[in-house]
């Protein structure tokens, strides 16, 4: 018998996430699912405001990018944050492998925040759709991301939240933000949200096109990073005084081709990080 790939741990407050044993990482480890979706995601993308004034202003569909499906506690979040609002949404889940969604599934009653979810996470894994709400569609996209997110339409709010930079690198380079970023709308203001803090992979960011801020704590992070494709949407975006930590710090070359090589920014980045629009 094969071993799993998966197991259940105890979180601080005695709630159990999933740990990943291929990667050697455990999902909202500082926090349950739910609270780390509402305060990283939903919250701090005003998701319910943005969408009412959606359906008022285009009459049609929000739609919610949830690239890392994973155990899907965001979607689930987001679906439950919108349950009473009617206004139509989409969300477009998208992962390499659903195995870990079946994981969640079969250990529900371990996971709260998956209970009464059960039949929804059902239908999505056997036919790629579910209605959870009848204004709400979930899509499931199996696969490649940069292969599969042609089949969506463009997003208004992105949940970027797949492994660690370190385990995953295709996930956080240069060309992968630069196909989301090329995905959103011009007539369309877009936020992406993640758990990272990394110089990095904030430098990555702002080099595929994206305007880049400092985002919100969660768990035990004391902050977090947010983009968007309209800078006045910022709160905190990253400025001239971060241009130069950039400069000084041994860790801030973009990512790019799926590796993860850490090291200092080369001249030429450096070059045309500042000269982006956000920095002048």
């Amino acid at each position: 018998m094969s071993q799993p790939d998966f197991e259940l741990v105890a979180l601080k407050g005695g709630r159990q996430s999933i740990r990943s044993l291929e990667y050697g990482e455990t999902m909202h480890i500082g926090s349950d699912p739910r609270t780390e979706a509402l305060e990283l995601h939903i919250q701090q993308q005003r998701l319910v405001e943005r969408v009412k004034t959606h359906a008022e202003t285009w009459r049609s569909s929000f739609i919610i990018w949830d690239v890392g499906l994973g155990p899907a506690g965001n979607a689930l979040t987001v679906i439950d944050a919108l349950r009473a609002e009617k206004a139509p949404v989409e969300i477009h889940s998208f992962d390499i492998s659903t195995e870990i969604l079946e994981f969640a599934l079969l250990n529900a009653a371990g996971l709260d925040y998956l209970l009464g979810a059960e039949a929804a996470i059902a239908t999505l894994l056997a036919d790629q759709v579910a209605f959870p709400e009848p204004h709400i569609q979930w899509q499931l996209h199996r696969g490649d991301f940069r292969k599969c997110l042609s089949k969506a339409p463009p997003p208004a709010a992105i949940l970027h939240d797949p492994y660690s930079p370190a385990r995953n690198p295709e996930m956080w380079s240069l060309e992968t933000f630069g196909a989301e970023f090329d995905a959103t709308s011009p007539d369309t203001e877009c936020l992406l949200t993640n758990y990272t803090r990394s110089t990095a992979v904030r430098v990555t960011m702002a080099l595929a096109g994206w305007f880049v801020g400092i985002g919100v704590p969660t768990g035990e992070k004391d902050q977090t990073t947010i983009a968007t494709n309209r800078f006045n949407l910022l709160e905190r975006p990253l400025d001239r005084a971060w241009l130069a930590r950039v400069n000084a710090s041994t860790n801030a070359a973009p990512l790019r081709n799926g590796i993860y090589a850490r090291g200092p920014i080369s001249p030429e980045d450096y070059a045309a990080l500042c000269a982006l629009p956000q920095f002048q």
